[in-house]
């Protein structure tokens, strides 16, 4: 009789190799071609993103059923998908991670069923799913079953929105409708040179439009961060960018249902700050960075900023305040003047609503000379695409404190999570201006006909300026009617806002009974 315990070790030995091979892939000389390309394999990607030793994988002999063009004569395991599960800083993150060396990571039938049972685990499991995106999209020979798998991506991409974190990481090239997939996620991450995304390609341009373009020209990473904003971060290297998802990730709760970490700091929470009176000019026109009262502000100087270089009149940013997180929106006087536009709107509108979806406490800092005017804004919708902003502050039930440091003009003044949209609390400096318009601007409507007619209209216009600032826009105008909470010392801004939060933190909010609103467009 064969030796029972012999057998088995056989077996675990083939089990060892089969795993083993599909680890390695198709050949040494495809895993060289990929480091060539300054790319690291999904397995090398999965390790950097996930705690050490902590990667389980599903699914790793999988093999496609597909025939016709060749394809019964490759049958790769795992057919050039990685998922599965690990943990970053301790906690459940689900990941799949393509793999370019087979079948240049294009997916089929089994490849899509692959990624569909990890997206249903991320959400049966209420942990968050990273993508490492590294393909070259529907595989030709699968035919129309490659595209009914992308169309499961995007249904489930869908449904998990607003219940986990998904992140998507650009390691390589994603075209044609693959590309509605990162676009339905939270977060996009993008690494320059070796990462580009478009719709159409460069050759497809050129033969419709006569337009010629790179790769990365069309859709490489800096056009996506800067230009398009279909990118929140661009990175020089996968090291960095997989580093930073990590830390993203510990800034996020798990799910919809949970909070986010904290992790308290050796930064008191009542710590003055002083340096505030420096850094924030008092004249309105004069330009500073608002990222440098952030810093001021928030715990250790430390926040994550998204978007950082797309719409840069404002900033949006993950932070942590006495080790809770918070999500920070601030008008940015140092690029155009800190004006919104439709850009601004638009990328402060999808972070406060991903805050809100994910129970962080939103707290939102006001320096803001009103809405950019001009024709061009005007023609391409500032309207319904300005209305973003709105909304997603009327909607949001997480807590929210509003903080005027000097300016608020207009319909922006009301946009910027005023009082009366819902702020549960609405401090201000007092170098604060809270108005229609600036002093000049109503002066001159106002007191039009008036000045006109004077013998010197520029000593009556300087009058008048004068008293309609005396009148309408002293510090204490707002607060005397119940528009604004309280006038704090800008000293006492951290610890202010650290025990609103800690007060707030129980808030509960019911939204009336509907399946969703309809959110302008």
């Amino acid at each position: 009789m064969p030796d029972a315990t012999e057998t088995i070790r056989n077996r675990i030995d083939e089990l060892t190799d089969r795993k083993r091979t599909a680890q390695d892939g198709p050949s040494p000389a495809a895993t060289e071609r990929q480091h060539a390309k300054g790319k690291l394999t999904a397995h090398e990607r999965i390790a950097l993103l996930l705690d050490k030793g902590s990667f389980n994988e599903v699914e790793s002999l999988r093999r496609h059923r597909a025939t016709g063009f060749g394809l019964e004569d490759k049958k790769p395991y795992g057919d050039g998908v990685v998922t599965g599960w690990g943990t970053v800083h301790g906690r459940t993150v689900f990941v799949y991670a393509h793999d370019f060396r087979v079948f240049g990571g294009a997916l089929g039938e089994a490849h899509a069923q692959k990624i569909h049972k990890i997206m249903d685990l991320a959400e049966a499991a209420g942990a968050p799913l990273v993508s490492l995106n590294d393909g070259a999209g529907a595989r030709i020979q699968e035919g129309v079953t490659a595209l009914a798998g992308y169309g499961g991506i995007f249904r489930r991409n869908t449904k998990s929105s607003g219940v986990i974190p998904q992140i998507s990481v650009m390691l390589g090239p994603c075209a044609g409708g693959a590309a509605y997939s990162p676009a339905l996620t939270d977060f996009v991450f993008m690494v320059r040179e070796t990462s580009q995304m478009f719709i159409t390609g460069p050759d497809v341009v050129k033969a419709v439009t006569g337009e010629e373009i790179t790769q990365n020209g069309l859709g490489g990473a800096d056009v996506h961060a800067s230009t398009s904003g279909v990118a929140h971060f661009a990175y020089d290297d996968e090291e960095h960018c997989l580093e930073d998802v990590r830390y993203l990730l510990s800034l996020l709760p798990s799910n919809n249902r949970e909070l986010a970490p904290v992790e308290r700091s050796g930064d008191p929470a009542d710590r003055l700050n002083d340096r505030l009176l420096e850094l924030v000019p008092t004249e309105p026109g004069q330009a500073y960075d608002i990222r440098a009262v952030i810093e001021e502000i928030v715990d250790d100087g430390e926040y994550f900023e998204v978007h950082p270089a797309w719409a840069t009149n404002i900033v949006c940013a993950l932070t942590r305040l006495d080790g809770q997180v918070a999500g920070i929106v601030a008008n940015q006087p140092a690029s155009m003047a800190g004006v919104l536009d439709i850009e601004a709107s638009e990328k402060a509108a999808r972070f406060v609503q991903f805050c809100d979806a994910f129970n962080i406490p939103l707290v939102t800092l006001v320096d803001v000379p009103g809405f950019l005017p001009g024709v061009d804004q005007e023609h391409n919708g500032i309207i319904r695409r300005g209305a973003k902003l709105l909304f997603a502050y009327c909607n949001a039930t997480v807590p929210r404190i509003s903080l005027v440091l000097r300016k608020a003009y207009g319909g922006a003044y009301i946009v910027m999570d005023s009082r009366s949209i819902g702020a549960d609390l609405s401090l201000a400096w007092p170098t604060n201006e809270i108005a229609v318009m600036g002093a000049e601007g109503a002066a001159n409507v106002v007191f039009r006909r008036e000045i006109n007619a004077a013998d010197d209209p520029d000593a009556v216009r300087a009058e008048r300026i004068a008293e309609y600032k005396s009148e309408l826009m002293h510090p204490y105008y707002a607060a005397e009617r119940g528009l604004v909470d309280d006038v704090i010392d800008p000293r006492e801004t951290r610890s202010v806002l650290i025990r609103s939060l800690e007060m707030l933190r129980a808030k509960h909010t019911d939204l009336p009974s509907r399946k969703h609103g309809n959110p302008p467009q």
